[in-house]
């Protein structure tokens, strides 16, 4: 009996194994690779290429949402960077809000998608000397003092690394010696 039974299992299982009944599976055609396409949603970044005309129109903008005082603009190649200026006595989550409102509307705009937003009172500044420079056609040498003005600010002071007044002028004699 074991012997008819397991001979019948052996049999179904070869039989359905084998079976040629059509499958709804095709063979992958040349069109269906296994690629996914998809179409670009967001908006792209467009070329800046004048910068000026660019840096008046992101802050035309920026000024344009409820809450923005001023605004200033600094376009560096294809990256434009905006501060904005607000209520100095406004809270922070406010100023968070219309930060990103900020964004928010830059985001619709092909020159803004990707510019910088800020609304640090001193960055924001520091960007209007920066443009300041660059109008008046020293754009590098504005920039790099800018740039150590910020980095200056940043760079925390170490009370270890203060080196006395008096021992500062002892130090040149210390050196001859050496």
């Amino acid at each position: 009996m074991y012997k008819w039974l397991a001979s019948a299992i052996i049999v179904a299982i070869v039989a359905t194994g084998c079976s040629t009944v059509a499958r709804n599976e095709t063979s992958p055609s040349p069109r269906n690779n296994g690629r996914v396409h998809t179409q670009q949603t967001e908006p792209r970044k467009k070329e800046i290429k004048n910068s000026e005309q660019v840096a008046v129109h992101l802050e035309q903008l920026a000024k344009g949402i409820d809450g923005v005082t001023n605004a200033h603009c600094v376009v560096f190649g294809n990256t434009a960077i905006v501060g904005i200026d607000v209520d100095a006595k406004m809270e922070r989550s406010r100023v968070g809000t219309i930060k990103y409102a900020v964004a928010e509307a830059f985001r619709k705009d092909p020159y803004g998608i990707d510019a910088l937003v800020t609304a640090d009172i001193d960055m924001s500044q520091r960007i209007n000397e920066i443009g300041a420079d660059i109008r008046r056609g020293k754009p590098i040498s504005g920039f790099a003092e800018e740039m150590a003005d910020i980095i200056g600010r940043v760079i925390p002071q170490m009370p270890r690394d203060v080196i006395p007044q008096e021992l500062e002028k002892q130090a040149p004699k210390m050196n001859k010696k050496l």
